[in-house]
């Protein structure tokens, strides 16, 4: 569609910064499989908490939530679901558990965007994998009543026709080398969101997406770092720049670059999270797990990962919750209680007062 035009991507330039930020990107891409075969144990963990994290913010983000104890079922056991949000929630588990198993060797193409969307309809009472019949404009609703449309996306009758040309024009850009497939992938997002194809649904398609064609390339950060969640943490830069980047689509007038930049960000942060759990998650080596043990060793009474955070300046939560865990696989810690009360304590040595 419009951002994959070959005139628009002819003239893409890019600054210092963000030419950086893609060097930055392929050199994480370049250590990743160093760490895969070096860290199994711990990349199992990581999966684990990535699945149930991306499930839960990608349905949080379209405003579905569910209790926690019924995610980590549903999610890990398979678990049946009992409501309609427990519904959505799980078809998004298929799909992602689809693309995890697959994505790398199923085409992108109309068919694998109908199926993943049908795989994400499918508990669901009305089925997926259809596109719009009718217009669906994208509205802004505020808690005062008022509204606003921030997107008029492509009417219904066109949009079989728009979903062709974006995965020809996509498969032609990459056979042809026009531009990186990281400027690629983020831009097919994009026109993918400016169609906006499904009656329901297409925020979380969006974001499937993602992870499928990134891993096409071999950024496969997403299985073992919530992309969905760092998109949720970041959801007002993630809706901001998605409404800059799509005024003047439709002409082919719009500024990719706000979209570009956040996509670029939200990945790089990634592999930064995933570089500094990987690194340290193997009994807490190095300076900034040092200082946490050192931190945890010496309190006396139960504390919450807040404290040891607040602390440690300079320390990420998840590089506390890394060390948590490699301190509790030890048995030098347990946790007392669950959920935003939950506390740790340090645990007593036989025959010590």
């Amino acid at each position: 569609m419009q951002s994959l035009s070959p005139d628009g991507l002819a003239r893409l330039r890019f600054d210092a910064q963000q030419l950086a930020t893609l060097r930055a990107l392929g050199e994480y891409r370049g250590k990743q499989q160093l760490y895969v075969t070096q860290s199994p144990e711990v990349l199992r963990d990581l999966r684990e908490v990535a699945v149930v994290e991306s499930t839960e913010s990608s349905n949080r983000l379209e405003g579905v939530v569910v209790a926690a104890h019924r995610l980590k079922s549903l999610v890990l056991k398979n678990a049946r679901p009992q409501s309609r949000s427990e519904q959505e929630v799980a078809g998004y588990r298929d799909a992602l558990g689809l693309i995890h198993e697959s994505g790398q060797h199923m085409p992108f193409s109309e068919g694998t965007v109908q199926q993943l969307h049908g795989i994400l309809y499918r508990y669901m009472p009305q089925p997926g994998g259809h596109w719009k019949a009718t217009n669906n404009d994208i509205i802004e609703r505020h808690p005062d009543g008022s509204s606003r449309i921030r997107f008029r996306p492509v009417a219904a009758h066109l949009t079989p026709l728009a979903m062709a040309d974006m995965v020809t024009r996509y498969r032609t850009a990459l056979d042809q080398h026009w531009a990186d497939p990281l400027v690629l992938v983020p831009l097919v997002i994009l026109d993918f969101l400016c169609i906006h194809p499904f009656p329901d649904g297409n925020g979380r398609m969006a974001r499937l997406l993602t992870l499928q064609l990134l891993y096409h390339f071999d950024y496969v950060v997403g299985r073992f770092i919530s992309l969905e969640r760092i998109f949720e943490e970041s959801k007002e830069s993630y809706y901001e720049t998605l409404e800059a980047s799509s005024q003047g689509w439709h002409e082919g007038a719009h500024d990719i670059a706000p979209w570009l930049n956040y996509f670029w960000g939200a990945l790089l942060r990634a592999y930064k999270a995933f570089e500094e759990r990987v690194g340290t998650i193997e009994r807490g080596r190095g300076a900034k797990g040092d200082r946490v043990r050192a931190e945890i060793l010496k309190r006396q009474l139960p504390f919450s990962i807040s404290e040891i955070e607040e602390a440690c300046p300079g320390v990420s939560r998840d590089m506390v919750r890394v060390i948590l865990r490699a301190m509790k696989a030890e048995g030098l810690i347990a946790p007392t209680g669950k959920g935003r009360g939950a506390k740790w304590s340090r645990v007593q040595a036989e025959g010590s007062a």
